[in-house]
């Protein structure tokens, strides 16, 4: 899809430079044309057939790219080369009304492409004899007489060659901001060769339509593959790499634009209930639907699968706005045999220069902030770095944690254990697990931000194993200095996505000899909306296998009365932002209250996190939550310390009661 002119002022030297290119070959040739009647009136026959068969090649140009390179001009070279300027411009004229009718292109086009041929000619008519004359002689003595005598003609092709690459570049970069394709100025230059040929074929000239006909037949081949690779088969739109090229185009020059990544949301489920055919006419008449409603020189692609593309010039302040209407256009149902089927999705948008300057950095960009929207929830995300999961620094840190996790006996990667508390006997009933890496050049890495980078790479199930392996073999310890706790370990979504944390969990158990009542694993809301099916799948397992499930986080996700009637929860946790707002907020407390019920009445135990100060848990235990968390009992503390803080504090609660 070729680009629009971007500017008036672009446009303007745009057809300037037409008009003088046009006035340049009219001064130039005019003189040679003067002597044009007469020509015509004692022309031979020769002539005439190199003037017909220049017409018959006009009409049928070969595809390079984007690009026509017409056969004709290799007649065009050969009546130069026998019949002067005048003779040749008039061909060359001929050739070019020829193709412009047939190709329907516009009157300025027509005008321009004789002009810079025109020009062309007289370069090579004026660079021909000169070279000759030049070198002529030393050709003769290094490569014998035919050389000499050749040597005019093939001096020339780049006479006409120079010429005519630079008169089209110009106009290629004011009118497109590209260069000319590579493979259009090797053809022409092939094409221009074989009119020295011509020139001294005399009748035999239409043997040279064989070796044409051979180069246009590899030409359309060419042109086929490139079609091929340019063009999206199933949408007709283009594809990754044409997008990356028309990005890369624009970056060249310098030119603002936005980039929109779209993603269907229910692709999958249309392919799995109605089939691959119905899939594929989906993504049929979403393509059609966003090339229909695009902007003036806006370009659509598709990048594979169910995710679209769109380019969008011009200033990039209302990309939001812009994004916002592209996600109002897949919200609207595609009916497929009467069947309406949302095909709502999310947008991504990555701006020039801002979010990057090359194309793989704003494609990726844009994909980061359509995840982004995804996990979210919205319909639109422009990209922000805080949400790239990839960016150099999170890589290296992904590398460094890879690295720490493969030393087991390493002290980077530890855990830290914050004890719970029944709240009507004040006994410890179990700890939390709590993971710690210091880094060691950037010292201790938050937790929260350990978990982040690695739950988008495959260190996640590195980590895991690493984390229940370390927290299974604890409790193992603890279970031969007498001491029987139950620990609650956080999994992530993926954990929760395969039955392997249960199988290595298992494996785990067996191996350290400790009972599966002893662990307990914390999963969050926003991981039951990933995968429900494969989610429950897991539970299932792990609820089989005598591991109780906590609900953690409880009241800031997406949790309904259906999900926690459905799965085999023991507890849930109240979120600590309700926890530490009880005490002065009566709408934190009423919603603390309404946990404490709701787990009450579903069997379940309530375990509020973030317990700080005694007021806030004689609060809690007047509203019969179970058990409390949080530093008014006990702060995170190594392994090594538990013990010791549980035999100080048996020790008051001994000489408490005496």
């Amino acid at each position: 899809m070729r680009s629009p002119i971007q500017s008036t002022g672009r446009e303007g030297a745009f057809f300037g430079y037409v008009a003088a290119v046009g006035v340049a070959a009219v001064t130039v040739s005019a003189p040679y044309l003067a002597d044009l009647p007469a020509f015509l009136h004692r022309a031979p026959a020769g002539f005439w057939l190199v003037a017909a068969l220049a017409v018959l090649c006009a009409a049928g140009p070969f595809e390079f790219g984007a690009v026509p390179v017409f056969p004709s001009v290799c007649f065009v070279m050969a009546a130069l080369l026998n019949w002067g300027i005048g003779p040749a411009v008039l061909v060359q004229a001929a050739a070019v009304a020829v193709a412009t009718a047939r190709l329907a292109r516009r009157p300025y086009r027509a005008a321009f492409d004789t002009g810079r041929c025109a020009l062309a000619l007289v370069a090579a008519h004026l660079f021909g004899p000169l070279a000759a004359v030049l070198f002529g002689p030393l050709a003769a003595v290094l490569l014998g007489p035919l050389a000499a005598v050749l040597f005019g003609p093939l001096a020339a092709v780049p006479g006409y060659f120079a010429v005519d690459a630079v008169l089209l570049g110009v106009a290629g970069w004011l009118r497109r901001g590209s260069r000319r394709p590579a493979d259009e100025v090797l053809a022409t230059g092939a094409v221009l060769l074989l009119g020295v040929l011509v020139a001294r074929a005399g009748y035999l000239a239409p043997l040279v339509l064989v070796p044409l006909y051979a180069v246009g037949r590899m030409a359309r081949l060419a042109g086929q593959r490139d079609r091929y690779l340019r063009l999206d088969p199933l949408t007709g739109l283009l594809g990754r790499p044409a997008l990356a090229a028309e990005v890369a185009a624009r970056t060249r020059t310098h030119q603002r634009f936005a980039v929109f990544l779209l993603d269907l949301d229910r692709f999958r489920r249309v392919n799995s209930a109605l089939g691959h055919e119905a899939g594929d006419r989906l993504l049929a008449a979403v393509g059609r639907r966003l090339r229909d409603t695009a902007l003036p020189g806006e370009i659509v692609a598709r990048l594979g699968g169910d995710e679209f593309a769109v380019l969008s010039p011009g200033p990039t302040g209302d990309a939001g706005r812009r994004a916002a209407r592209l996600a109002g256009v897949l919200a609207e149902p595609v009916v497929l045999d009467g069947l309406p089927l949302d095909v709502s999705g999310a947008v991504g948008v990555a701006r020039y220069p801002q979010h990057g300057a090359d194309p793989a950095t704003l494609l990726r960009h844009a994909e980061i902030a359509m995840y982004d929207a995804k996990s979210r929830g919205d319909a639109v995300a422009v990209y922000a770095p805080d949400a790239d999961h990839h960016s150099p620094d999170r890589l290296s840190l992904i590398a460094d944690l890879r690295r720490a996790l493969a030393d087991p006996d390493g002290d980077e990667i530890a855990f830290h254990y914050q004890p719970q508390v029944d709240i009507d006997s004040g006994a410890v009933i179990g700890v939390e697990a709590l993971l710690r890496w210091r880094h060691p050049r950037r010292g201790p890495v938050d937790p929260g931000e350990l978990i982040r980078i690695a739950e988008y790479s495959s260190v996640m199930r590195l980590l895991s194993r690493r984390v229940i392996d370390d927290v299974v073999a604890q409790l193992g310890r603890w279970a031969s200095a007498g001491v029987r706790l139950r620990a609650s370990i956080n999994v992530s979504v993926r954990d929760l996505l395969t039955t392997e944390v249960a199988d290595w969990l298992a494996d785990r158990l067996r191996y350290h000899d400790v009972g599966a009542d002893q662990v307990q694993l914390e999963i969050t809301e926003g991981a039951l909306m990933v995968d429900p099916r494969r989610v429950l799948a897991t539970l299932r397992r792990l609820d089989a296998l005598g591991v109780a499930l906590s609900l953690d986080d409880f009241g800031t996700g997406y949790s309904s009365m259906q999900h926690l009637r459905r799965l085999p929860l023991a507890e849930v946790k109240i979120d600590r932002s309700f926890v530490a707002g009880m005490v002065g907020d009566p709408d934190d407390e009423a919603i603390v209250r309404s946990i404490i019920e709701l787990a009450g009445a579903l069997g379940l135990r309530a375990v509020a996190e973030g317990v700080e100060d005694e007021c806030t848990y004689r609060m809690l235990a007047t509203s019969g939550c179970h058990a409390a968390q949080g530093w008014y009992h006990g702060r995170p503390m190594p392994a090594d310390e538990l013990l010791p803080w549980l035999s100080r504090r048996a020790a008051g609660a001994a000489r408490a009661v005496s």
